[in-house]
């Protein structure tokens, strides 16, 4: 796996309580690639992503993600996979009973960083997003816009080198929508790669990406 590729899957099986979910997969993603996800509800995307962060097992000759051998993973190696990888949610997931500064800091203080550090992070990645005006809001006193503005700044606080954003789009109107591809779009072109998972077609027709399929049990790449 060279430094440039994020994700090497080569021909990957996924079981879930002895189910067969998806089978056969073969995927590549490099540093910086922006790709679509298609698929219907319930196709099997949002387990293709538990894979990828280690939250399920798998099977098959190669997954390689981020450096780490998913065939191989230790359980105490998973943690520092995930902080290599930032999660975009359609619901937000944003703590309710915390404003948008405490929302980042929980994230932040979970994953090690000193204090010091806490404040110049928080007011880089809200900046990133175009949202250090909102830093004392609490999530119900943002749009739906904002509030997946704010779960972005929160996938990048890290510094991933992925982000996987899961129907990011889904929530939100088209002018929102818009919003949200052009800033993954933005966040790839500095060098972070990025998966969508949607089944919102005006946006893939609007933003041209790479697209893969995922259908019955199998990821393919749609020429």
């Amino acid at each position: 796996m060279s430094e440039s590729t994020i994700i090497h899957y080569e021909s990957v099986i996924v079981y879930q309580q002895n189910d067969l979910i998806l089978h056969d997969i073969n995927f590549i993603l490099q540093k910086g690639e922006f790709v679509y996800l298609l698929g219907e509800v319930g196709s099997g995307k949002s387990t293709f992503f538990k894979t990828i962060y280690a939250d399920l097992p798998l099977d098959g000759k190669k997954a390689e993600v981020c450096g780490y051998n998913l065939l191989k993973i230790k359980n105490k190696q998973i943690p520092y996979l995930r902080r290599k990888i930032g999660v975009v949610f359609q619901d937000f997931q944003l703590l309710s009973d915390r404003n948008v500064y405490e929302n980042l800091k929980f994230v932040l203080k979970a994953t090690g960083w000193k204090s010091d550090k806490i404040n110049t992070r928080i007011g880089e990645v809200l900046e990133r997003v175009g949202m250090t005006d909102k830093i004392k809001r609490m999530p119900h006193e943002l749009s739906g816009g904002e509030q997946q503005r704010i779960v972005i700044a929160r996938a990048l606080l890290n510094n991933p080198e992925l982000i996987l954003a899961d129907e990011p789009t889904g929530n939100l109107d088209p002018t929102n929508s818009e919003m949200v591809v052009k800033l993954l779009e933005t966040i790839a072109a500095e060098g972070t790669a990025v998966i969508m998972a949607t089944h919102n077609y005006s946006i893939v027709e609007k933003f041209k990406h790479k697209m893969y399929l995922c259908a019955n049990k199998n990821i393919r790449l749609i020429e």
